[in-house]
């Protein structure tokens, strides 16, 4: 079972990044799938989660408005668009895979999304 997550990097205040979460070893559309992120001295905080078929979506309050989750059941990936970017959103962002109708829980290993002001 494999997440990798990608699309990280340094940007600035304003603009946008997206996400990517390529899963691999389960079953995707039996999975919802959640983006956390954690800042340094900070708890991991989730932000955003969609649903194994991808009818329904939430977000953070932090984050909404702001950013947009999404999946591609065909290709086994999931994205999270994130626009006008904020130095505050500068951590480490997780993907995160959880079973609808079991205990299975999958995390990637992160990809760091740093905002400069």
């Amino acid at each position: 079972v494999q997440l990798v997550e990608s699309g990280g990097g340094l940007v600035q205040a304003g603009g946008s990044l997206r996400l990517s979460c390529a899963a691999s070893g389960f079953i995707f559309e039996d999975y919802a799938i959640s983006w956390f992120r954690q800042a340094p001295g900070k708890e991991r905080e989730g932000i955003s989660c969609i649903s194994g078929s991808g009818g329904s979506t939430n977000y953070a309050g932090s984050v909404k408005g702001r950013f947009t989750i999404s999946r591609d059941n065909t290709k086994n990936t999931v994205y999270l668009q994130m626009n006008s970017l904020k130095p505050e959103d500068t951590a480490v962002y997780y993907c995160h895979a959880r079973g609808i109708n079991t205990d299975y829980v999958y995390w990637g290993q992160g990809t760091q999304v740093t905002v400069s002001s």
